[in-house]
């Protein structure tokens, strides 16, 4: 289907569900679990290496195998979703993610943990993607914008509210408790989705894309290993780089088969339309700036400023407390109606970059100067990833929902891989240029202030510390404005193309109604004229 189609299709509005509210609070339910099992696990390294006797990289499998396989599955699930129905595969996804939080909660080896965090990862890719396929099919346009809103408020919430729950649960229960208080909320989730979700799906009911589905497998993982691999075994390594290019020939691969084949999973011409390309560059950068800013901001309140890791979420929370509060209270899909998509999407990411350069600014040497910072990055995000969400879903058709949820999906996963990894490099770069000659060499700040040998050797590493977060934190913000300029130029064009082919469609030559003896235009040749400047539009 062409941009031009997907467009029309968009526009269509399915009836209002009366229970749609409702629905949107199972939703919103499933998607938290998910989304706290991001995060939640960081807290609980320290348990898991004296318990389970788990080494470093078996901890980064732990973390990082979750976030590989969803990588990996998004675009696949969110293409099952579409063909075989939105609810079947929510449940299925809440299901899967159960078993395996209960199978990691009693995991008796790291091998086991790391297994079952794949099969969760399973789970969080059905998740991920039949959510937000399914506030697609349930909400008009009218109300969609604000339905979105509360969705992501709830992404915000789970980023937040992870390491706060973790530590809790920590402070009283052993490091398992974190994976089994995901059954309660998986179970009264399946209960609901079964009882009030509405079953959805394409009803072209187009063949399974097989080959599509191994190769976009195969790129993703590959893709999002070289970014998670990168800053431990160096960039430029052959693990690194071997994966990165086999990674980037499959995703080719896919992007030539999808072209040519008859039922693509993913319709390569959606990329011709400047609202889906605008959104997509937005969100990678919306996304790059969140993930390495949270990267950022945890080591500057811990290893910077002295706080206890629950200590540091707690001053992380005022963060995802303003996103969630402008949301949930509607302010934000308001202002979204009021200001339209691309301006929306500008203003947030300009203010969630000011946020950041703030943070660097004003935030070094205390908290008090910080917490402007994370009030003003909250507005930018309540403002912008709602409305990118809502960008990339309108340009997709309805019936390919759960493909353009898979595409929101892996773009925050990509974004926020790139973040940490390339603001992780930054920080690196700048520490180890400023750092004392004492403690050259030295990889980490423990490191170099194990290795430094009076007090202002020490206050010297800690400074060099501090200046690479600014310099990194600067650095993101820079990203994330740009990122802001190129998506608001992007869809405003679009949009301004879109009202341009409406308006010669309604009236094609903008030209008197015929007087006697004049011939009025077809309409069939009135048609053909509004598709070829729609077309030109383009």
């Amino acid at each position: 289907m062409s941009p031009v189609a997907s467009a029309a299709v968009s526009a269509e509005s399915p009836p209002r569900h009366p229970t749609r509210w409702i629905i949107l609070g199972v939703i919103c339910l499933a998607q938290l679990t998910v989304l706290l099992d991001n995060t939640i696990l960081n807290v609980a390294v320290p348990s898991l290496n004296e318990e389970l006797g788990a080494s470093t990289a078996d901890i980064q499998w732990m973390i990082n195998a979750y976030s590989l396989v969803q990588s990996g599955l998004l675009l696949t699930a969110g293409n099952a979703a579409d063909r075989y129905g939105r609810k079947k595969m929510l449940a299925g996804g809440l299901v899967l993610f159960g078993i395996g939080s209960l199978v990691a909660g009693f995991a008796q080896s790291a091998g086991q943990l790391i297994a079952a965090r794949a099969g969760m990862g399973i789970g969080g890719a059905l998740l991920m993607t039949t959510t937000l396929a399914v506030v697609v099919q349930i909400f008009d346009n009218e109300e969609r914008p604000k339905a979105i809103g509360i969705w992501g408020a709830v992404n915000s919430l789970g980023f937040a509210a992870g390491p706060l729950i973790g530590g809790t649960l920590l402070d009283h229960f052993w490091w398992g408790s974190i994976f089994l208080i995901n059954l309660p909320v998986a179970m009264l989730g399946l209960i609901a989705v079964l009882k009030l979700v509405p079953e959805s799906k394409n009803p072209s009911g187009e063949r399974p894309d097989l080959p599509g589905a191994l190769l976009s497998m195969i790129g993703m993982v590959c893709v999002v290993f070289a970014i998670i691999s990168g800053p431990d075994h160096g960039w430029l390594s052959a693990r690194v780089l071997g994966s990165a290019v086999i990674g980037l020939l499959a995703l080719a691969a896919f992007a030539r088969w999808e072209l040519h084949t008859p039922h693509p999973m993913l319709d390569m011409h959606f990329f011709r339309d400047r609202k889906f390309v605008g959104a997509v560059a937005g969100g990678i950068l919306v996304a790059f700036g969140m993930g390495g800013s949270m990267f950022l901001l945890t080591q500057h309140l811990q290893l910077v400023l002295g706080y206890e890791p629950l200590e540091a979420g707690l001053r992380i929370a005022p963060l995802a407390l303003t996103a969630v509060v402008l949301n949930f209270s509607g302010i934000a899909g308001r202002l979204m109606v009021k200001l339209g998509t691309p301006r929306t999407i500008a203003v947030g990411m300009t203010l969630l970059a000011g946020g950041l350069a703030a943070i660097s600014l004003s935030g070094a040497g205390s908290y008090s100067g910080m917490l402007a910072g994370l009030i003003v990055m909250g507005v930018g995000v309540a403002l912008s990833m709602p409305a990118m969400a809502n960008a990339i879903m309108s340009a997709i058709p309805p019936a390919k929902a759960g493909v353009g949820a898979g595409v929101n999906g892996t773009l925050m996963e990509c974004g926020q891989g790139l973040g940490v990894a390339v603001l992780g490099a930054v920080l690196n770069s700048r520490f180890a240029a400023l750092i004392p000659a004492v403690a050259a060499g030295a990889g980490s700040l423990p490191a170099a202030l194990a290795a430094a040998r009076t007090d202002a050797d020490r206050a010297a590493v800690r400074d060099a510390f501090a200046a690479g977060i600014q310099t990194s934190q600067l650095v993101g913000a820079a990203a994330v404005f740009a990122g802001g300029v190129v998506a608001g130029v992007l869809l405003g064009r679009a949009e301004r193309a879109e009202r341009a082919a409406t308006t010669e469609a309604v009236a094609p030559d903008a030209t008197p109604a015929p007087v006697a003896g004049e011939t009025a235009v077809p309409a069939a040749e009135a048609g053909g004229r509004a598709g070829r400047s729609r077309a030109e539009a383009e």
